[in-house]
């Protein structure tokens, strides 16, 4: 079983990192998002609320006013999970704050035999691996340092990077739901 880190300190690794913050995103959805008023609106075809003031969005402004890049890759199916296109949908905001969204294909992620693992990369140096549930709740995060398996997660992060595309690209090949 893998050591968590105390959840307090979560936010920490976002404020502290000197260069670079990366994330793959794997799962087909995230209870988080499901538990959220957001989603519900997201659900029942309402506008989303713009969120850019959320503690999130400032700490990506700032960051990136200090030079230094946060970016994701999300996967998704095809088509795409009502997760996944929730987090499609309100991807606008993290973007206009400055984080570098982007998306690949399950499919193609599976050709290059990325692994079904979330994480966040810090500097190429640390790592913090998210463990959900069968039901995706978060159970903790598993902090990652040795020196093996952050190659491995640079590695990993080149490959998806070097494949994934832009927000509004992915959303021209996704059909409407329905």
């Amino acid at each position: 079983m893998a050591d968590y880190i105390d959840e307090a300190t979560f936010g920490d690794y976002f404020q502290s990192f000197q260069h670079t913050v990366w994330r793959l995103e794997t799962r087909r959805g995230y209870a988080s998002d499901r538990a959220s008023e957001k989603y519900r609106r997201f659900l029942a075809g309402e506008p989303l609320p713009d969120d850019s003031h959320r503690p999130w969005c400032a700490n990506v402004r700032e960051q990136r006013r200090q030079g230094k890049w946060f970016a994701r890759v999300r996967i998704l199916d095809s088509p795409p999970t009502e997760g996944q296109r929730y987090l499609l949908t309100s991807a606008a905001s993290n973007i206009a704050a400055g984080e570098d969204i982007r998306n690949l294909w399950r499919a193609d992620s599976e050709k290059l035999s990325l692994p079904a693992v979330d994480f966040w990369l810090f500097d190429s140096r640390r790592a913090l691996v998210l463990h959900f549930d069968e039901d995706d709740e978060l159970l903790g995060s598993e902090l990652v340092e040795e020196p093996a398996r952050i190659v491995e997660f640079c590695q990993i992060r080149d490959a998806a990077w070097h494949h994934a595309v832009k927000r509004d690209d992915i959303l021209r090949q996704v059909p409407s739901p329905g």
